[in-house]
C-alpha cells in the first residue's frame, strides 16, 4: 500500500490562504477571544449546532470575506496573541475530526497542488 502524504502548513507558500473565507467556531471559543479585545474582531452567524461543545457555533467572516482576524500581512491576529485560544478548526485545518476536510480541495493550496498532479491521496492526522 502507498503511503499517504499529510499536508505539512509549514511548508506552504501562503499560509493565509485557508483564513480567505472565514472559519465556524464554538461560542465558548468566541467568548474567549473576544476578551483579548482585539480591534475590528467580531463573529458573525450564531447557529444552534449540537455538533459543537457549546450547542452553538459562530462565524469569523460574512460571506465569501476573509476572517475578521487576518492581519494585512496575512497573520492571524489570535495566532500572535495566544495560540492556545486559536479556534480548533484553525488549528486543525485542512484536517477536521481526523479526515481530510470536504472544503480543503477549494481552500487548501497544498491540496489543491496534490489533485492538479493527480495526487489525490492525502492521510489523516
Amino acid at each position: 500500500m502507498k503511503k499517504e502524504n499529510k499536508i505539512n502548513c509549514d511548508e506552504c507558500k501562503k499560509q493565509h490562504a485557508c483564513c480567505l473565507t472565514g472559519a465556524w467556531l464554538d461560542l465558548e471559543e468566541a467568548k474567549k477571544i473576544l476578551e483579548l479585545g482585539i480591534p475590528k474582531g467580531d463573529f458573525f452567524h450564531l447557529v444552534k449546532d449540537d455538533s459543537y461543545p457549546s450547542g452553538y457555533r459562530t462565524s469569523t467572516s460574512v460571506g465569501n470575506n476573509p476572517c475578521v482576524f487576518l492581519t494585512r500581512t496575512g497573520l492571524c491576529s489570535v495566532h500572535k496573541i495566544n495560540y492556545d485560544l486559536k479556534p480548533v478548526h484553525c488549528k486543525e485545518f485542512p484536517y477536521e475530526n481526523g479526515k481530510l476536510s470536504p472544503v480543503a480541495k477549494y481552500l487548501c493550496l497544498a491540496v489543491k497542488a496534490k489533485r492538479k498532479s493527480g495526487r489525490k491521496s492525502v492521510s489523516p492526522v
